[in-house]
Order: structure tokens, then C-alpha cells, then sequence
């Protein structure tokens, strides 16, 4: 699966397009999660997604249930 492809699957799933490279990292993440497509595809994904420019979003850790020393 490249780009291109997820995000056709995002279109079928969502009912909208999307150029936001977040948004389809997300989505990749929730293929792998549900075992949609297999790790090397993900891992793919995400390394293009990251190329251009995609970041995993930074945790709000003062809401968290786990306590950091």
C-alpha cells in the first residue's frame, strides 16, 4: 500500500479527503492496530509519512493516570 492508496481507504472510511499527513499517519496506525494491513506496510507508511513531514502528537502529561518520577 502506498500514500496514494491510504489515502483512497481514508476517503471510503471517512467520506472526505484529506491532504493532512497527521490525519493519514493516524489512520495507518488504526489499519495496523485492527490488522487491516501487516507491519512492514505500516512501517512503510509511516517512514513516507514522516518524510514528509508527519509527527506522532506529544502527550498531555499532566492529565495522564501514570505517575512519572
Amino acid at each position: 500500500m502506498d500514500i496514494n492508496q491510504l489515502k483512497s481507504k481514508f476517503n471510503q472510511s471517512r467520506d472526505y479527503d484529506t491532504d493532512d499527513i497527521n490525519a493519514l499517519m493516524d489512520f495507518a496506525k488504526k489499519a495496523y492496530i485492527q490488522n487491516e494491513i501487516g507491519i512492514k506496510e505500516y512501517r512503510q507508511l509511516v517512514r513516507e509519512l514522516e518524510n514528509q513531514g508527519a509527527v506522532i502528537p506529544e502527550t498531555d502529561n499532566k492529565n495522564s493516570l501514570i505517575k512519572h518520577s
